[in-house]
């Protein structure tokens, strides 16, 4: 890539990968991100590689499986030894730069006892400098920008209630009616946390793009994350009569007998979907207000980058950290083996003349978010590090296919809790055992469960069980099947151990080094 080039690496965190206009969603309405994908290359099969915010970000930004990197959980420590975009990008001339949030838990071992970024989860990704560091338990710089206009927020004080809670009283949005979720939050749009992290990016571009130096930002969106209010009018933007019908079985109940795992999280109060259907919906609605929220902003970004002449020197991403459940399967948040979860967008826009062939090309081959990073690294003509597991994406950019592409995609999810070990007694297993893994392709998906036997594996035929409500593990008609998803996902492992050293050799003519290709 040209020195003159600027990286733009965007995040939307929690966003289902269907939520855009671009691919037809009957409500949500995305015009800036259709627009981005018109002007780019949309991935329509792309999957972040695990739950929740901490293990998947680890996941994007180090290219990494999380067998590999194993920050687990958030508030597992990113493992010091393992390099990451920002470093790279930092060690091609770079000064990256982050508005937002990356939920990196520092490596205890690399810092004093006393640090203070050893009591959260929220820390900054090596490499990057925290511009405007946003992190959600404590989002000063807003809080105080809120104060200074005017609002009943004390960032020192109990500032959740004005945040985190929607305007009482609201009409519509009583018990018997739509329920809390169509209730606004208390300041209006102009006032959010996603127009706040706007301008902050605006003000930095505008300065860089100014001073003639190439550029690499981070802006790391926090929403449609929960909790689901939006401000006024994305609150009722949408009808939530209009919305999609949540996807799962006749009841709850029906639900749990696919797995006990789900069985136990189905009836959870913090992961348990609305029983009411009206709330239901209007949370659904709501959501997708959220989304076209973000939307408007990027808008103002993309609106800049034309504006300014920036547009044809930037490299731009949109992706995802991990998806939502959003009441299907009778669950909320992000977590377990279904697709609501993990399936994200993807689109990557290069500007230079040799991709204009594919402007507006969707591409329907597996992806995962392993492969973002080795991606932007050869748009920059930086070599990918050995640890990643992803590969580059440059090549449907260019309108071909990479030889030896996959055909199925991968996740895993850890549920163990160091610091509760409810689930390990309530299975009778270790915390090592607390963990899943998938395998995904176009005709069926497989969970394998580390603790097998105890919790035993799941397979659904998605040619004829397209939503994931049949558990065929069991039946003895699908034995050979499952026989054979399993021994794929083993070899998928075996393909994707540590290859540090692994292909290196030390001779008598000297020191050989090959890295090979992943699948």
């Amino acid at each position: 890539m040209r020195p003159t080039a600027n990286v733009l690496f965007i995040t939307v965190d929690q966003w289902r990968a269907e939520c855009l206009s671009a691919l037809s969603h009957p409500v949500v309405r995305t015009p800036h991100l259709d627009r981005l994908a018109t002007s780019g290359v949309l991935f329509r099969r792309h999957y972040a590689q695990t739950a929740p915010c901490g293990p998947s970000r680890a996941s994007l930004y180090t290219g990494m499986y999380a067998m590999n990197h194993r920050a687990v959980l958030n508030g597992t420590p990113l493992d010091a030894r393992h390099t990451n975009l920002a470093l790279e990008a930092r060690r091609l001339g770079y000064d990256p730069v982050l508005f937002g949030y990356t939920d990196t838990s520092v490596d205890p071992r690399t810092v004093d006892v006393d640090d203070p970024r050893l009591r959260t989860y929220e820390g900054v990704l090596p490499g990057f400098r925290g511009v405007g560091h946003l992190p959600e338990g404590n989002p000063r710089a807003w809080l105080e920008w809120l104060a200074g206009l005017g609002h009943p927020v004390d960032p020192d004080g109990d500032w959740r209630p004005f945040v985190d809670q929607p305007v009482g009283g609201y009409p519509g949005a009583g018990d018997d009616e739509w329920g809390p979720n169509r209730a606004p939050t208390h300041y209006p749009v102009e006032h959010g946390q996603t127009a706040f992290l706007t301008e902050r990016f605006l003000d930095y571009a505008h300065g860089e793009q100014g001073a003639g130096r190439p550029w690499f930002a981070h802006l790391s969106y926090l929403r449609p994350h929960p909790p689901f209010f939006a401000p006024e009018p994305y609150n009722t933007l949408y009808d939530p009569m209009t919305v999609p019908d949540p996807v799962r079985a006749p009841s709850a109940d029906a639900e749990g007998a696919t797995h006990p795992l789900l069985a136990l999280i189905v009836g959870h109060p913090f992961l348990a979907a609305p029983t009411n259907e009206r709330h239901l919906r209007q949370l659904r609605a709501t959501y997708y207000g959220m989304q076209t929220e973000v939307d408007a902003q990027l808008g103002r970004i993309f609106d800049w980058l034309d504006e300014s002449g920036a547009a044809a020197d930037t490299i731009v991403v949109v992706t995802s950290d991990h998806g939502e459940q959003l009441g299907d399967h009778y669950l909320l948040h992000k977590l377990g083996f279904f697709d609501e979860s993990y399936h994200v967008p993807l689109i990557v826009r290069d500007p230079r003349p040799e991709f204009d062939g594919t402007r507006g090309r969707i591409i329907d081959r597996f992806t995962e978010n392993v492969d973002v990073m080795p991606t932007l690294l050869a748009l920059l003509d930086a070599p990918t590090p050995l640890q990643c597991d992803g590969r580059a994406l440059v090549r449907f950019l260019e309108g071909g296919e990479p030889e030896l592409w996959r055909d199925e995609v991968h996740w895993e999810f850890d549920f163990r809790e160091p610091a509760d070990r409810s689930l390990e007694r309530g299975f009778g297993v270790t915390m090592e055992e607390c963990s899943l893994a998938v395998l995904r392709d176009a005709h069926a998906k497989y969970v394998h469960f580390t603790a097998y036997p105890a919790l035993p594996p799941v397979f659904f035929d998605l040619d004829e069980d397209p939503h994931e409500l049949h558990n065929r593990a069991g039946d003895p008609a699908y034995a050979s099947r499952v026989l054979e998803y399993a021994q794929r996902m083993l070899a998928w492992r075996g393909r994707h151990l540590d290859r540090t050293l692994s292909g290196t050799k030390l001779t008598p003519s000297g020191t050989f080094v090959h890295a090979g290709e992943r699948r």
